[in-house]
C-alpha cells in the first residue's frame, strides 16, 4: 500500500533542485472508514547546485530503494522545461515506484492520463495552504531545510501580471521556492488516485 509521496522539484542552472517526502496518515473510524489524518513532511533536501542529472537520479533511486520506502512510495516529478529529458531517465532507472511527470502551468484546469500530467501552479500551491489551514500538514523534528521552507512559505505571493493572468512564485522576495514547489508536488500526489478517467482528488 502507498504511504509515502515524493516531489521532486527541477531546478534550472542557477536553481536549485529540491526533494520532499511526505508521509500520509490515516485515521480509521468503524462509521466512516478511511480518513486523511495527516500529511507528513519527512524529508526535504536542497540539491546542490551543479549536481549532474545522473547523480539526482542515482541519489533518487537510493531514496525510493531504502528500506522504509521501497514499494509503498509514488514519486511526482516537475517534467516542465527541462524536465522531459530527466522524467525519461528516471523512468529508465526503475526505480520501483510510481512516477508521475507533472507539468506546472499557469492555467486554471488540471488534465492528466494516469501517467502524465499539466497541473496549475496556483493549485499546487493552494493544496499546501489548505493543508496548513486545517492543521493537516506536520513537519517532522530537526527538519534540516526547516527554517528556509518557512521562509519561502512566507514569501511566495500571487502577482498580477497581464489581464487575466497571476504569476505565482518567491520572484523579488530574496527567497526561491524550490522547496515549496517540492513539498507542494508531494501533497498533490499525496492526495491524487488514478483509475482510467484520470485523477481524483481525496484529501
Amino acid at each position: 500500500m502507498t504511504q509515502f509521496y515524493l516531489g521532486l522539484d527541477l531546478g534550472k542552472r542557477r536553481d536549485h533542485s529540491a526533494l520532499a517526502v511526505v508521509e500520509r496518515v490515516q485515521a480509521y473510524s468503524p462509521y466512516s472508514g478511511a480518513r486523511l489524518s495527516s500529511i507528513d513532511l519527512r524529508f526535504l533536501e536542497r540539491i546542490p547546485l551543479g549536481t549532474p542529472y545522473p547523480v539526482l537520479v542515482n541519489a533518487i533511486r537510493n531514496v525510493v530503494q531504502s528500506d522504509l520506502l521501497r514499494g509503498r512510495c509514488a514519486l511526482a516529478v516537475d517534467a516542465t522545461g527541462i524536465g522531459g529529458p530527466v522524467v525519461d531517465m528516471l523512468r529508465h532507472a526503475q526505480l520501483g515506484c510510481e512516477l508521475s511527470a507533472v507539468t506546472i502551468t499557469g492555467g486554471e484546469h488540471q488534465s492528466g492520463n494516469g501517467y502524465e500530467y499539466s497541473v496549475p501552479k496556483q493549485d499546487l500551491i493552494a493544496g499546501v495552504q489548505v493543508l496548513l489551514e486545517l492543521g493537516q500538514l506536520r513537519f517532522a523534528r530537526r527538519l534540516p531545510e526547516a527554517a528556509s521552507l518557512v521562509r519561502e512559505l512566507v514569501d511566495v505571493r500571487m502577482t498580477n501580471t497581464t489581464p487575466g493572468r497571476v504569476r505565482i512564485g518567491a520572484d523579488g522576495c530574496g527567497q526561491h521556492d524550490d522547496l515549496v514547489m517540492a513539498l507542494s508536488l508531494a501533497c498533490w500526489r499525496a492526495g491524487c488516485r488514478e483509475n482510467s478517467f484520470g485523477t481524483h482528488r481525496i484529501v
